[in-house]
This record gives C-alpha cells, sequence and structure tokens, in this order.
C-alpha cells in the first residue's frame, strides 16, 4: 500500500524551491526570509483559470508555474479547490507529486482508502496508477502539482468520483 509521505514545508523552503524552479525562466529575484514572513497571510499563487466541468466536480483553478519544454520535460502549477471541489479518476503516465500548500483535502488511488492531505504534505501519486484528489467538505485546497518526464505523456481523465466515493473512508 502506497503511503503518502509527510514532509513540513515552511513559506520559506517552498518560495525557494518554486523561485529556483522559477528562476530557470529568467526570474532571478531572490527572495528573502522577511518576504516569505510577511506573504504567509497571502494566497502563494493567483487562482487561475476554471477547469471544465468534463474534469472537476466543483470549482477547481489552475495556475501554470513551469509549463512543459524539451529540455526538462517537467509541468508544474498550482491548482486550487474550493470546498468540496474534486477531480475526475486520472491517470499519469510519468506519475506526479503533489504538494500541499494550504487548507485540507483527500487523494485516493483506486482500489486503497481515501487519504487525508494536510497542509505539508507530499503525496507520490505512481506512475499510471488510476487516483484523485481534492478539498474536503470543511474547506478548500491549495495544492502544487509536478508532472515529470512529459514526453511519457500528461494526463488521461477519466469519470466523475460519485458523491459516495468522495464521501466513503474505504473505496
Amino acid at each position: 500500500m502506497q503511503k503518502k509521505t509527510k514532509i513540513a514545508l515552511s513559506y520559506t523552503v517552498l518560495l525557494l524551491l518554486i523561485s529556483t524552479l522559477l528562476g530557470c525562466s529568467g526570474d532571478k529575484t531572490p527572495i528573502s526570509e522577511s518576504t516569505a514572513t510577511d506573504s504567509a497571510q497571502e494566497p502563494l499563487f493567483p487562482r487561475g483559470e476554471k477547469g471544465p466541468a468534463s474534469n472537476f466536480t466543483g470549482n477547481a483553478y489552475n495556475t501554470a508555474l513551469l509549463p512543459n519544454d524539451s529540455t526538462y520535460h517537467t509541468l508544474v502549477g498550482n491548482v486550487y479547490f474550493e470546498k468540496g471541489a474534486r477531480s475526475n479518476w486520472h491517470v499519469h503516465p510519468a506519475g506526479q507529486i503533489l504538494i500541499v500548500i494550504d487548507g485540507e483535502g483527500y487523494h485516493q488511488m483506486e482500489g486503497e482508502p481515501r487519504q487525508l492531505m494536510k497542509k505539508g504534505d507530499v503525496v507520490k501519486c505512481p506512475p499510471n496508477v488510476k487516483h484523485w484528489h481534492g478539498a474536503s467538505e470543511k474547506g478548500s485546497l491549495t495544492q502544487m502539482y509536478i508532472l515529470p518526464n512529459t514526453e511519457k505523456g500528461i494526463v488521461t481523465w477519466l469519470e466523475p468520483v460519485t458523491d459516495e466515493q468522495y464521501t466513503s473512508m474505504n473505496n
């Protein structure tokens, strides 16, 4: 059974990671300790574009942070899920890494129980494993996603997660 790996990430560490990733595109602005502390109460990324109803139940918004290219073969982005919103079941040919930036939500791989995700959690979704993720019914969720080895493909969207699957701890 795949277990999620918990890592306590401070905003400073996360901002430095993102700064490093985005720094490759020419943005060399240093991030100081005071900048990270001052912005801790504000959203880290803009809300982004609303995801299509064909792939999400409820409202989810995506912000691209690092576009796919032929050098890094990696996509990085942020998704903000409103309370109760979730993705459809889907698979990534090369897997996916989720880093929870804020809030609380769920993640589930097919055939395993639903897992709680909280701020600071890191979840690895193995290649070609059917899964879903989204906010809890109590509040919103903000997650960063990393899709490596995109030359293998990005995502295959599948059927919606039913209300019964969403609320069940044992699916």
